[in-house]
């Protein structure tokens, strides 16, 4: 019955520790390649202050120059050098600087002035979502006569405004429209765009349409080992992302979109696609904290920049994340109670064992009292047989203990005769006392004594001994000798001193010394050298 209930007690227990160790965990630990990039970019984000705040001084420092220049030629380029700080940072205020611009240019010599002004102003609405008012902007402009470079400026516009339009719009029939049209000013541009980054990208993005994506990893992968600044960078990356989401490799466009967003966030851009492209990505990977954070961030540049186009795509997912990110947080406090409740469940059992390991002690001990009459009646039969045995080793141990105390006393009377000779100044006398011939010769004998009732006790003891050494390590005392010191070291533990400040002072040697003679010899022993004195013991 008390078997029975033992074994019922432990698979309680088993079925308990089971269940604590393998109850599902919500925490994201699964090892991914781009992790280290995801780090990255949460430092960036963490520091996200720092890189605007240098972004503001460069804005601060342009506007003094604007504000003391007195050339209006010069505060045109000064306005224009503030638009592209804006842009894409706080539309609004780019917007602002198109018309101060307008202001200074008729400074300006260059007949594209017009042309420029307009289509930073529509770039600037496009930022800003008011697509309309972009495109009523563009269609002023005569193609037919403006120049080269801003024929190009022209189709990238128009291309961005459709590619704009194509995101913006859910009706299928009217994306596919825009797409068409966002594609064949795409065209346009690579019939003008030089070779670079640029045709680069704009060659990659035609061909992910044309559902050739591979072939357009070697045209990017060239373009980035060229020398790029950070916004060409950017869109380089960025396009790489695309070209892997085609492919559906998450992992590497989970890594290019890292990329994007690191560029993005240093260079203070805050109209951007990257970050609440893969907040959604992580969204769908199952690390909910990531995205998140990543789509709060997102939210939060979309609205300082008034970037509208930015803001509805955050929006569109800001609601299903932020349900899952609470849903999450629920979760973890469910799991938190029932790692709690489990571990209250683990404590009461433990208790509970406790209990019925003290009863079955008990009961244990009352066994042992009984084993321990039956031992009694055995140790009595047994101490007749080891009488004679113990009379010899009791009668041993007195012996050496009034010998070594003897010796100690007439070291200490020497020492007091030598301190009498001193105070008396008798030279002979000092010298005779401080003689230590008396004292190495009563050793001596003590010793040879020593030896002698070892060996009439074990008369066998050096025979014996050497068999625990090898052939190569015997240990034989010289001629005129009973035992030497090692053999007088382990005579000692024979007869149970085994404390080495024991046998040190015993002999007269240091600690040390005992200690290299113990560990000499238990090297050279042919068995177990850990067991080898316990062996010496037996003989």
């Amino acid at each position: 019955m008390g078997k029975y209930k033992s074994n019922t007690i432990r698979k309680a227990l088993w079925r308990i520790w089971i269940i604590a160790l393998f109850t599902p965990i919500w925490a994201y630990a699964e090892s991914h390649s781009y992790d280290g990039i995801l780090n990255e970019l949460d430092e960036v984000i963490a520091r996200k202050h720092e890189y605007r705040a240098k972004h503001e001084q460069t804005i601060a420092q342009l506007k003094q120059q604007l504000v003391a220049e007195t050339d209006n030629a010069e505060k045109y380029k000064l306005c224009g050098e503030l638009f592209k700080l804006y842009l894409h940072y706080q539309a609004d205020s780019a917007l602002h600087y198109v018309e101060e611009k307008q202001k200074y240019a008729s400074a300006v010599s260059d007949e594209g002035v017009e042309t420029t002004l307009i289509i930073n102003r529509a770039d600037a609405m496009g930022v800003m979502g008011a697509y309309n008012e972009a495109l009523t902007e563009l269609k002023k402009i005569n193609r037919q006569s403006i120049t080269p470079e801003l024929l190009l400026s022209y189709y990238y516009a128009l291309r961005t405004y459709y590619g704009w339009m194509a995101d913006y719009t859910i009706v299928n029939e009217e994306k596919q429209k825009y797409i068409e049209k966002t594609a064949c000013y795409r065209d346009s541009v690579l019939l003008l765009v030089p070779e670079g980054a640029s045709k680069s990208i704009s060659l990659a993005e035609k061909m992910i349409l044309d559902s050739q994506a591979e072939q357009a990893i070697p045209i990017l992968n060239k373009a980035l080992s060229e020398p790029l600044d950070m916004r060409e960078k950017a869109y380089v990356n960025y396009t790489l992302a695309l070209v892997y989401e085609t492919k559906n490799d998450v992992d590497m466009q989970i890594y290019y979109l890292a990329q994007t967003a690191i560029l993005d966030l240093t260079a203070s851009v805050r109209e951007y696609a990257s970050l609440q492209k893969l907040a959604r990505v992580l969204y769908q990977q199952g690390n909910i904290e990531r995205a998140y954070e990543y789509l709060s961030c997102s939210m939060e540049d979309a609205v300082a920049c008034n970037a509208r186009l930015r803001f509805l795509e955050v929006t569109e997912y800001y609601p299903i994340i932020d349900q899952a990110y609470s849903e999450k947080e629920v979760q973890e406090k469910r799991m938190g109670w029932i790692l709690f409740l489990t571990v209250s469940i683990l404590a009461v059992a433990l208790v509970i064992l406790a209990l019925y390991l003290y009863h079955g002690m008990k009961n244990l001990s009352l066994v042992r009292q009984h084993l321990s009459l039956t031992n009694g009646q055995l140790k009595a039969v047994n101490e007749k047989l080891e009488q004679t045995g113990k009379i010899k080793e009791v009668y041993i141990a007195r012996y050496l203990d009034r010998c070594v105390s003897y010796l100690n006393k007439l070291e200490q009377y020497r020492r007091s005769l030598e301190k009498l000779a001193m105070a008396s100044r008798i030279e002979e006398l000092f010298k005779a006392i401080r003689s230590e011939q008396f004292l190495r010769d009563e050793r001596k004998n003590f010793y040879t004594e020593f030896d002698k009732s070892f060996l009439e006790l074990f008369p066998n003891f050096i025979e014996d001994f050497n068999n625990l050494l090898t052939d190569d390590a015997q240990i034989y005392p010289k001629p005129n000798e009973l035992l030497n010191t090692e053999l007088r070291i382990f005579a000692l533990i024979r007869l149970g001193v085994t404390d080495a400040n024991s046998i040190a002072h015993f002999l007269g040697y240091s600690l040390a010394t005992v200690y290299n003679y113990r560990s000499k010899i238990r090297n050279k022993a042919k068995g177990d050298k850990e067991n080898f004195e316990q062996e010496v013991m037996k003989l």
